[in-house]
């Protein structure tokens, strides 16, 4: 199995076929729009304007399991990243990252790289307390809170997990080095 081997729910009903990726460098994000994290956005648009010629694709996937934190539809989703942050990638349909009806791709995913590897104090306490109050985080590799990222090569290799305190700019160096 590979990240290539899945498809995923784009919006408005289309699919997303993984492997019409290939060849790319993938940034897989769980986002919230009423997220603390929420002004990752503008890091991740950052990231998607300086690297999308040279090959990375981000995929957005607005997630309501944590707080409830993205609430509407995905055209509501889409609407509000694209008025505040301006973003320029399509986020794909709203999915669970956790439990019973999680997306495929994250089963796969967390498989890959179990967990994240947080640094510094702040983090740390943050990310448990996050994990105290997360009801879908129920086993030890899962999706904690939005906005964990997770870094696929272009041969479709998982290779970073990244939580959800780290600014995306934080890791612009481990795309980089893929592109």
């Amino acid at each position: 199995m590979s990240v290539y081997d899945y498809t995923v729910k784009a919006r408005k009903g289309a699919v997303l076929n993984l492997a019409d990726l290939k060849g790319k460098v993938l940034l897989i994000v769980n986002t919230a729009t009423g997220c603390g994290f929420t002004p990752q956005y503008e890091g991740l648009e950052n990231l998607y304007k300086k690297y999308h010629e040279k090959g990375l694709e981000i995929l957005d996937f607005p997630c309501n399991q944590f707080g409830h934190q993205a609430p509407g539809d995905e055209d509501e989703i889409h609407e509000f990243c694209t008025a505040k942050y301006q973003t320029s990638f399509d986020q794909l349909a709203k999915i669970d990252v956790n439990g019973d009806t999680e997306e495929p791709l994250y089963s796969y995913l967390k498989a890959q790289q179990p967990d994240e590897k947080i640094e510094g104090l702040k983090n740390k306490a943050a990310m448990k307390a996050i994990a105290a109050i997360s009801k879908t985080c129920q086993k030890p590799n899962d999706i904690k809170w939005n906005f964990t990222k997770f870094l696929v090569d272009r041969e479709g290799n998982v290779v970073k997990r990244f939580d959800p305190t780290s600014e995306p700019m934080s890791f612009e160096a481990d795309i980089a080095a893929l592109i």
